[in-house]
């Protein structure tokens, strides 16, 4: 076994005899993906529908700038879905800069709540900082993950059958 899977088990390997997904790679879709998260909880809330994001958004132009740049994190989404032996070319071409695509997307929604505050101020300085470290955290949560870098250079090859 080569040095790079020494500290994963028979249990870290999906079928296909790749290193299963990091959790970062779904801990940054749930940030980036948060404001689609909100909408369907409160789709699901049949009391009220609008309380909860009302209550995580208070001004809706927010919510909306956050679908606006959850986009980013559905098309990597689809590409995490579309991931197997027998993919198109293009999702097998745009796998390795998977974590690249969720640093933009990280960047690009906090640039979008920079823009709100400064040019709309929608929202508060500190909840700009909070997001800010979130996103700092969040990056360096990418780069410094071993697993997720094997998972970005494997691909699931079709297995011969037993």
């Amino acid at each position: 076994m080569p040095k790079k899977y020494q500290e994963y088990s028979i249990e870290d390997f999906d079928k296909f005899d790749c290193l299963k997904l990091s959790k970062r790679f779904y801990l940054v879709l749930l940030f980036v993906l948060r404001g689609y998260l909100v909408w369907l909880m409160s789709v699901t809330n049949m009391k009220d529908k609008v309380a909860t994001m009302q209550w995580i958004y208070p001004e809706k132009s927010l919510f909306f700038l956050s679908l606006l740049s959850g986009v980013i994190g559905l098309f990597v989404v689809i590409v995490i879905s579309l991931r197997r032996p027998n993919s198109d070319n293009w999702v097998k071409v745009i796998w390795p800069y998977c974590r690249t695509i969720l640093v933009v997307a990280l960047i690009f929604d906090f640039s979008i709540n920079l823009i709100g505050f400064f040019y709309w101020q929608l929202t508060s300085i500190p909840w700009l900082v909070c997001q800010g470290l979130i996103v700092f955290a969040l990056i360096t949560l990418c780069f410094t993950s071993k697993r997720m870098q094997i998972n970005l250079i494997e691909f699931p090859q079709a297995l011969p059958e037993k």
